[in-house]
């Protein structure tokens, strides 16, 4: 059975950092690409980053490009969000994602109907 869990989140102030982590079970996520998303209050789920299988490559949403980096460890079947300078607007409950399929991100990575498997999210909350 596959499972993911997020952890990580928590309050913190407008330029703070955070760390969030994607733990897995029964899937092993250094084969897959792997996305971070993220839903807001009201507002659809949206991609935050990708990062594909072999080559490793990034996709970043434009909202956190320069802000956020995702990073894999292979030897805990982890994958991290490192985010940094935090808004306001990044206010939400983050999720993260992966597929049997998916192996690059490509350009349909934020597409939420490509991914089977979801963590139960974890809620990051900006505010001073």
């Amino acid at each position: 059975q596959v499972q993911l869990v997020e952890s990580g989140g928590g309050l913190v102030q407008p330029g703070g950092s955070l760390r969030l982590s994607c733990a897995a079970s029964g899937f092993t996520l250094d084969y897959h690409a792997v996305v971070w998303f993220r839903q807001a209050p009201g507002k659809e789920r949206e991609g935050v980053l990708c990062i594909s299988s072999s080559d490793g490559r990034t996709y970043p949403a434009d909202s956190v490009k320069g802000r956020c980096t995702i990073s894999r460890d292979k030897a805990k079947n982890t994958v991290y969000l490192e985010m940094n300078s935090l808004k306001f607007e990044d206010t939400a409950v983050y999720y993260c994602a992966t597929d049997d399929l998916a192996r690059y991100c490509g350009s349909t990575w934020y597409r939420r109907e490509r991914y089977d498997y979801w963590g139960q999210g974890t809620q990051v909350t900006v505010s001073s």
